[in-house]
């Protein structure tokens, strides 16, 4: 493997990689930590000729945990050490710290892994491998092999971070060619979309950093993942909990799922009609039984697919019954 020769573009500022942005639209990937896309380009997995690195744009680098503001390109690394993100936002540090291996983190940043490629058997192989195959929707192809036909990309949401900052409630500052905006991170990723096309980001734009809102420290949560090898591998399932108990009653609560479908979901409709109920055990139960029915995998990961969903419902109800214990 190898990598193909492209130019590298150093913008020190929000608004000159903005503009190298426009200066090569359609030819160019902003590159932060490189974890992901550089191994994907020496699988010539979509290369580009042009690459607008991140890594001088101090504003991008900003990490201030007691604000609840991190930056885009602030390293995992920072988000697993951070004492006091870890007090006020327990589930991101948890996520953070499943992640890869400890030099990946060392590497990796908040937006690359909000932004991570999704992940497919039929996608993240050689060039020769995919060539034999006849290629894919995602890549060089017009068609899925995972559900056969060619309008729609299968490939699985292989982040951690999303699920935890979603049941948060936190927001995504995006810049762009029109100006900045928020965004729910609930709300940037796009289901239903091609699944090539992963976020609702527009042609140009970029990830500032995220926003976790007042009131957020306040929540009980946790981050739960299921992989093949603990060591370093990607979800084959992330499960993040928020929780907010009042007189024994359901004041809040929130789950957000990611490796299951092409992108994170925040399962609202599951856990709103909780409010303002006990969380008994049987209620616990049924809400599992909800969210196994309500999710969606296909099988282009390691894990099977019924498997996947099963373990669903339980790794919600081991993340529930750890946050009313304290544990």
């Amino acid at each position: 493997m190898h990598l193909d020769a492209f130019d590298l573009h150093q913008p020190t500022s929000v608004e000159e990689a903005l503009a190298l942005a426009q200066r090569h639209a359609g030819k160019f990937d902003f590159l932060a930590g490189g974890t992901d896309l550089l191994p994907n380009y020496k699988m010539h997995l979509n290369v580009r000729p042009h690459l607008i690195s991140l890594d001088h744009v101090a504003e991008l680098r900003a990490f201030r945990p007691e604000a609840g503001w991190l930056g885009a390109t602030v390293r995992l690394r920072n988000l697993e050490g951070s004492s006091t993100l870890r007090r006020r936002y327990p589930g991101i540090a948890e996520a953070a710290e499943e992640i890869a291996t400890p030099l990946v983190r060392a590497s990796g940043t908040v937006g690359g892994n909000l932004l991570v490629e999704t992940r497919c058997f039929f996608f993240n192989q050689s060039y020769p491998w995919r060539q034999a195959l006849g290629f894919c929707l995602k890549a060089d192809g017009d068609q899925c092999h995972v559900v056969p036909q060619k309008t729609r990309c299968y490939a699985t949401f292989s982040g951690d971070l999303a699920p935890a900052l979603m049941v948060l409630d936190a927001h995504a500052e995006i810049a762009g060619p029109g100006g900045r905006r928020r965004v729910a991170v609930a709300d940037l990723y796009d289901p239903k979309g091609d699944g090539v096309r992963r976020t609702k980001l527009g042609p140009g734009e970029l990830l500032v950093g995220v926003q976790i809102p007042p009131g957020a420290e306040h929540l009980k949560a946790k981050y739960s993942k299921l992989r093949v090898r603990p060591s370093f591998d990607f979800p084959e399932l992330g499960v993040a909990v928020a929780l907010e108990e009042k007189g024994g009653k359901v004041a809040r609560l929130e789950i957000a799922l990611g490796g299951l479908e092409t992108y994170p979901r925040l399962m609202r409709a599951q856990t709103s009609p909780l409010v303002g109920e006990r969380l008994t055990e049987e209620r616990v139960k049924a809400l599992s039984e909800d969210l196994v029915k309500a999710v969606r995998p296909v099988h282009n990961t390691f894990l099977a697919p019924d498997y996947r969903r099963k373990m669903t419902g339980v790794y919600v109800r081991r993340a529930i019954g750890a946050l009313r214990s304290g544990s």
